[in-house]
């Protein structure tokens, strides 16, 4: 398996300066009232897109939009209530933004949660997998004719570097409480991240102008690092970037010229904008095995 080493370059290939004008554009960010979510948020807005915000508080989501309204000057930015451990949710919440009738052209699945304590969603699926890859998979779905709609589109899929530390997928044991630690948990559902992306790029973007790629943001200093339940948090922290500079891959994927321009699509990027290694088995097969099973369970849980 790939040793990992933590390290984030000195020299920024990318900063918020560089982020284009973005008048006209339409933007969601999944967990975008705080951490890494919140700063790419905020700069999007800065840059004059119009941005929906989304996530499970509504109280939190709501304070967010109105800091970055304060912030940037740029009223167009509002909440969408999005509980990724609900499948039902996400359904409701794709519903309530296709109801707007409003082109999409970037879209950041960016929340995500990691525990100690092993538990599942709302629809009995082994939660970091459930909330970290299948709600945003089912999202993103329900998304897809919008966003082909508004070419050029970009689909930005915020994994880990951790991802390069799993062997795979444990399909059959993934709502086993004995089968992963807690970060083998997490780890498969990073690696599924990327997965995602390379498939839907083959499924549904060849000769579309659409460019979905996945990144590592860095080891970042949020509030999930300094965690009591996470374990691994002490080691990290001295390696650790600011949540400022954690946003800046999203938001080289979601709005540099450069994605267009050198037709990057599955790609995966490290801090900050940097290409990067995907894990060895983060390969086709695995990838076409991760999405039939994400849709069979989707549509198992959904009844459909």
């Amino acid at each position: 398996m790939d040793k990992i080493v933590v390290t984030h370059p000195e020299e920024k290939h990318f900063t918020f300066d560089q982020i284009p004008d973005l008048t006209g554009k339409v933007a969601i960010v999944t967990g975008g009232n705080a951490g890494i979510g919140y700063f790419t948020c905020r700069e999007l807005t800065r840059k004059n897109a119009h941005v929906f915000l989304l996530g499970r508080n509504t109280e939190k989501g709501q304070a967010a939009v109105e800091t970055i309204k304060s912030e940037t000057g740029n009223q167009n930015v509002e909440f969408l209530h999005l509980n990724l451990k609900s499948l039902k949710s996400v359904k409701e919440c794709a519903e309530n933004f296709l109801a707007r009738n409003l082109p999409l052209h970037i879209l950041i699945n960016n929340a995500g949660v990691t525990t100690n304590t092993f538990s599942l969603t709302e629809d009995g699926i082994q939660e970091e997998f459930g909330v970290n890859h299948v709600g945003h998979f089912l999202l993103t779905k329900l998304l897809l004719s919008k966003i082909k709609a508004s070419q050029p589109a970009r689909i930005v899929n915020v994994s880990a570097l951790g991802h390069r530390k799993v062997t795979g997928i444990e399909f059959e044991t993934l709502n086993d409480p004995n089968a992963q630690e807690p970060r083998q948990r997490y780890r498969q559902s990073k690696l599924a991240n990327v997965l995602f992306t390379d498939e839907l790029n083959r499924r549904y973007f060849e000769g579309e102008q659409v460019y979905a790629n996945s990144l590592h943001p860095g080891v970042v200093d949020t509030n999930m690092l300094r965690r009591d339940d996470f374990s691994i948090a002490k080691t990290l922290l001295s390696f650790s970037i600011s949540p400022e500079d954690g946003a800046i891959t999203t938001l080289y994927c979601a709005t540099s010229p450069e994605i267009e321009e050198k037709n990057y699509r599955g790609r995966y990027f490290d801090p900050f904008g940097i290409e990067g290694e995907k894990s060895l088995y983060a390969n086709d097969y695995m990838a076409k095995r991760l999405w039939e099973f994400t849709e069979n369970l989707i549509n198992e849980k959904l009844g459909l």
